[in-house]
């Protein structure tokens, strides 16, 4: 009977870890950088330089788009049912002010995370949810992309009121598929940053820091 508790409190305390447990996306180290997959925006003329930094929180990604838009990109399964909420750590040095992002000649982020769902046989068919970091909009804007409306960006934060200063936030990604594609996602299948400013020919300049996923 002992045995049996033992083993019933550890199946528990098993359970319990997985419910808390935090899937870390990104590592961001140099061997990371290397390999992680560059999507570069058809149409635009130049890539976004991405270099790795650090500070006294640890590693983070540098971006710097000068005309530019490619983004990094990692194929991931994430249980959303398990770890929905998404939390990013970011910062914009250099916003783009000015530009309308709801339209294709101002669709532009200093830094965005995309979160995506496969729902089809090709890349086009895809979902995703695009949560950004913008220079223009209020937290809480959202948008289908002037692009394609199987995209929705998200604001999450916004340089008009931290502008050079780290933020993170966070959000239920289950329920946003749910609210903005009126889709029931169990899982994830990949997660991507990129800062770009190829409609707008500005330059931008972000980072990224600690991307994770958690039960809440």
């Amino acid at each position: 009977m002992k045995i049996l508790i033992k083993i019933s409190t550890i199946l528990l305390l098993m359970t319990s870890l997985v419910y808390t447990a935090e899937i870390k996306v990104f590592d961001f180290t140099e061997n990371e950088l290397s390999n992680l997959q560059v999507r570069k925006v058809r149409g635009a003329d130049n890539e976004t330089i991405y270099t790795l930094g650090s500070n006294e929180a640890g590693s983070f990604y540098k971006a710097v788009a000068d005309n530019s838009a490619s983004g990094l990109g990692k194929e991931i399964k994430i249980d959303l049912n398990k770890t929905p909420f998404i939390n990013i750590t970011w910062k914009i040095e250099k916003d783009l002010p000015g530009i309308k992002e709801n339209t294709k000649k101002g669709h532009d982020f200093a830094a965005r995370v995309f979160a995506v769902k496969k729902t089809g046989a090709t890349p086009l068919s895809n979902r995703a949810i695009n949560y950004v970091f913008s220079s223009n909009n209020d937290v809480g804007f959202n948008a289908p992309s002037p692009y394609t409306k199987k995209s929705i960006d998200n604001v999450m934060a916004s340089t008009k009121n931290n502008l050079n200063e780290w933020v993170t936030v966070k959000s239920n990604v289950k329920e946003d598929f749910k609210r903005f594609h009126n889709l029931d996602v169990n899982e994830l299948d990949g997660l991507a940053i990129m800062s770009d400013t190829d409609n707008s020919k500005l330059k931008a300049i972000a980072y990224y820091q600690n991307i994770y996923f958690s039960a809440e």
